[in-house]
């Protein structure tokens, strides 16, 4: 192979290259179409498989018969008027919701994670070194998988030497290549340190108890318990997701994919507030279409719309007489307490747009869910009403709270100075 051609085999994934070869062979071989194609046998192509394949499939053979006539010269037939109508028809007579994977909600990775955790200690006290390699290797996967919305191709690209772990503060990865990033540019991706279920301390688990320096990051491992020299392959990910987690006691197993994984952080950060923007920054979505199918068109402010609707159409109801009101069970009081925020942002470079824009995703994202009220005119002084049930309770929605302001002005590149405090008892968070 000349240097052009090693040059022009690396700018293309090894997965792009063997889907675009199975289609072009399926098209050739299987269906015995004759390269380069017309329009009108293209257009049969489709036709006669429109029933036994779906649309995104059949788009994938148009883009690999595409990719072949435009690399052997010749005009593509692809791109005429008539495919974009036999498509259209197909979309038609043949509808189909896209099948995506179900998401693995915080629930289900906290079982799992506690399954992990035991499992590796039952192993540990019985001396089978090999499953506590693999309990704990599965552990950092899952929970850096979740955590940082990977994909499994992601997942398996991961090396040592391109991860930068803190301890108690969190890790960065480096991707030399992934699905998204076209140009091959690369891309850093920052994972926080969590006070629960964190994968950075999963990480520095599998890379104290594996004694792995370099390399890749996730590797397979043998009924013996020696581990490979090589990484996992993108295709193995889904059946050893779906092996711990039945194992972990959750039910459906076999309906989780390695999508799972990123769709069930989306969803909980779409529950938590998140913008689309920080979402799709932290995920490194490009487009809003990608990211809201990941959403499945999740709104966390619906409900809240729809009960405000029904406040202001709605008369108070009446207690009916045949049903005293002294029968129904009293509803309980959550306690509110009310909290001062002072935020102050300074963009990095002075720019006042980052600023902005920074406190306007704060108050809309973090600050709105608590019924913030601006309380002076600079516009960083805000009044917010906690659910109290406890003490603990309220530290933890603050201690959240000032998590989720710092991740935004890190995002929009400033510094952030941010405090909570409670006029009543003089207390403060910082």
């Amino acid at each position: 192979m000349g240097q052009v051609d090693l040059y022009l085999d690396a700018a293309e994934r090894d997965n792009t290259r063997r889907s675009y070869a199975s289609a072009i062979r399926h098209f050739e071989i299987e269906w015995r179409g004759l390269l380069p194609a017309t329009i009108d046998s293209i257009a049969r192509y489709l036709a006669e498989h429109a029933e036994s394949l779906t649309l995104n499939t059949l788009k994938h053979r148009l883009a690999a018969l595409s990719r072949w006539h435009q690399e052997h010269g010749f005009p593509d037939p692809t791109k005429a008027a008539k495919i974009r109508q036999v498509l259209k028809g197909i979309r038609a007579l043949h509808p189909a919701q896209e099948k995506r994977a179900k998401p693995l909600e915080l629930e289900i990775l906290q079982q799992t994670n506690d399954w992990l955790v035991q499992a590796t200690a039952a192993a540990v006290v019985r001396g089978d070194a090999g499953s506590a390699l693999r309990h704990t290797r599965d552990r950092a996967l899952v929970l850096l998988g979740f955590w940082r919305g990977f994909r499994s191709d992601e997942l398996t690209s991961l090396c040592i030497e391109f991860i930068e772990i803190k301890p108690g503060e969190g890790m960065t990865c480096f991707l030399p290549r992934s699905k998204g990033d076209r140009q091959l540019e690369g891309r850093k991706f920052s994972c926080p340190a969590l006070s629960r279920l964190c994968p950075v301390e999963a990480v520095e688990d599998w890379l104290a108890l594996s004694k792995l320096k370099d390399g890749p990051l996730f590797r397979k491992i043998d009924r013996w318990g020696h581990l490979s020299g090589s990484g996992l392959l993108p295709g193995s990910i889904i059946p050893m997701l779906r092996q711990f987690l039945a194992r972990a006691g959750i039910a459906d197993a076999d309906a989780f994919s390695s999508h799972s994984l990123r769709r069930g952080f989306a969803q909980w950060a779409g529950s938590s507030g998140w913008d689309i923007r920080e979402l799709m920054n932290y995920v490194g979505w490009r487009d809003v279409k990608a990211a809201m199918r990941y959403l499945d068109g999740l709104d966390v402010g619906l409900k809240s719309r729809f009960e405000q609707g029904l406040e202001q159409g709605l008369q108070p109801s009446v207690p009916s007489p045949s049903k005293p009101t002294s029968q129904l069970p009293a509803l309980p009081e959550v306690a509110l307490t009310t909290i001062e925020v002072s935020i102050l942002l300074t963009s990095f470079n002075g720019s006042s747009r980052g600023r902005i824009r920074a406190l306007r995703d704060i108050t809309e994202s973090c600050l709105a869910r608590f019924q913030a009220q601006q309380i002076n005119g600079d516009g960083n002084l805000y009044r917010i009403a906690v659910p109290t049930i406890s003490l603990e309770i309220l530290d933890d929605h603050l201690y959240t709270l000032l998590d989720e302001i710092h991740q935004i002005a890190d995002a929009r590149e400033c510094f952030l100075e941010a405090v909570c405090r409670d006029p009543a008892s003089g207390r403060h968070w910082d």
